[in-house]
């Protein structure tokens, strides 16, 4: 190894994905195979535990039994969403003292620690702010590497291809619906929206929705009794890169309506979302923004508006809005993705042994070699492709004309 590793850190951050837990057991035990002798600490609750000093420590007993983490969603070792560059944000919640740097604050208890590589699990936000301590360690003469991890079910981060945990939460929404659209049985004209988390990429919204086709293919049905496949289908897919008709769009599934009794929307969290704040702010309404600066999508609630400006238009008897994303994010992973993230955590390895720092992911711009892409290229907000052939096939198969592409802000 061209670097001397005595000690690791680990810090999952952001909000849950299902790959926290396994890529943390997968990089434990890629340790324990390739270098037993470093050391290893996992920061509680991400840069907030950083900030904090507060670690714990991975035992022999911990290391022996490392994938067990795989079996589970969640994350170990504690997340929190803090902002190392967001200074007033950090003094408002005790995490440093009044005239401190937090990304000095971080970079000495990392020193302290007796840290050599730092390893970030988490999305664009996480990474982002691993870019500036990485920049920063290095601009002010810290030794220390930081090595990342893509997780994000939006997969919507430069230049990765494929973000850890996105394919099992597409998997997990698509059963969540599964039950939540029997209720269409349970009240006529029924309205359900399903809201899929995806602020700014419909990536996740579309995938869910394919995944969710393919478990309506293994179910047999019975229309003489009024089982039929058409009660349950997806009958529209709204997604913040694509615009639509909304009267042309009421009128086709005013038809569906009619002629199965209900509509199944999905929809993307981040849908409509400026349009929906402005509507909020005319009428005088403050709409709160996170640490980062994202507006809190809880109370903009895209589904809820989506149910009464369709609700009404179709004439529906009852709406009800459904949203998967706590149930998705907080899954174990599926094969597919256990498979990735075993490989970024080995890959990950080795480039700290190597000194060489970065997001380790299928680098879209290298033709998705696995490898560490350079800090100053990641960044979040890349849009889903709304002209992917599967995405296409999807909306012919529904019935729904695509709608032109639109400027997502971000």
């Amino acid at each position: 190894m061209s670097k001397q590793v005595k000690k690791v850190g680990i810090l999952t951050a952001g909000g849950l994905a299902p790959c926290l837990s396994s890529a943390v057991g997968y990089l434990i035990a890629e340790y324990s195979r390739v270098a037993p002798e470093v050391e290893i600490i996992g920061y509680v609750n991400g840069y907030m535990g950083l900030l904090k000093g507060n670690s714990i420590r991975v035992t022999p007993e911990v290391r022996a039994n490392a994938l067990f983490l795989t079996q589970h969603g969640g994350s170990p070792i504690g997340n929190s969403r803090v902002k190392l560059t967001n200074v007033k944000d950090c003094v408002k919640r005790g995490l440093v003292k009044e005239g401190e740097d937090p990304q000095k604050v971080a970079a000495d208890q990392l020193v302290r620690d007796g840290v050599d590589v730092l390893h970030t699990i988490g999305g664009d936000d996480t990474n982002t702010a691993a870019a500036d301590l990485a920049a920063y360690l290095a601009a002010n003469g810290y030794g220390l590497t930081v090595v990342g991890l893509p997780k994000t079910i939006d997969n919507d981060v430069y230049p990765i291809r494929q973000s850890l945990g996105a394919w099992t939460a597409a998997d997990e929404g698509a059963r969540f619906f599964a039950n939540v659209v029997k209720e269409n049985t349970a009240n006529p004209r029924m309205l359900i929206i399903h809201e899929v988390m995806g602020r700014n990429c419909g990536w996740l919204t579309a995938a869910t929705a394919v995944a969710y086709r393919r478990l309506l293919d293994t179910f047999d049905y019975l229309p003489a009794f009024g089982l039929t496949r058409g009660r349950e289908e997806v009958h529209a897919v709204y997604v913040p890169e694509m615009a639509f008709d909304p009267q042309a769009e009421a009128a086709r599934l005013r038809g569906v309506m009619d002629a199965h009794d209900c509509v199944n929307i999905f929809v993307s969290e981040g849908a409509c979302v400026d349009a929906i704040i402005r509507e909020l702010e005319a009428k005088g309404e403050e709409v709160p923004r996170d640490a980062f600066g994202h507006p809190r999508l809880d109370k903009v609630n895209v589904g809820g508006w989506f149910a009464k400006q369709f609700g009404e238009m179709l004439g529906a008897e009852k709406t009800m809005v459904q949203k998967s994303g706590y149930y998705s994010r907080a899954a174990a992973p599926n094969a597919q993705d256990k498979e990735l993230i075993c490989a970024c955590a080995e890959k990950a390895v080795a480039c700290a042994l190597a000194g060489v720092g970065g997001v380790v992911g299928q680098d879209e711009d290298a033709g998705g070699e696995l490898r560490a892409c350079e800090f100053p290229r990641i960044k979040g907000g890349k849009p889903f492709d709304i002209d992917a052939p599967w995405f296409d096939a999807l909306l012919a198969d529904i019935g729904q004309v695509k709608g032109a592409k639109v400027a997502v802000a971000h």
